[in-house]
């Protein structure tokens, strides 16, 4: 599944067209949304977190999400 999929109509020397946009995979966006939490947290509360811990973890929450949206 896709967020933010879109078309745009193009317009040029009387060529009407529809550029279409995709958008970028809901599992991807999940995570960018967790992992912005996860830094937060990662600044203010627990500075021993690992990167790769965070970025692991925004996948683990996004994963999540996408199994609570098949309920």
């Amino acid at each position: 599944m896709k967020a933010f999929p879109s078309s745009e109509a193009i317009y040029g020397n009387n060529v009407v067209g529809v550029k279409e946009n995709s958008g970028m995979d809901l599992r991807d966006y999940f995570a960018s949304q967790a992992m912005s939490a996860l830094i937060q947290a990662y600044a203010t509360f627990d500075s021993r977190l690992e990167i790769n811990e965070i970025t692991d973890g925004a996948y683990q929450w996004a994963d999540a999400m996408m199994k609570a949206r098949e309920k």
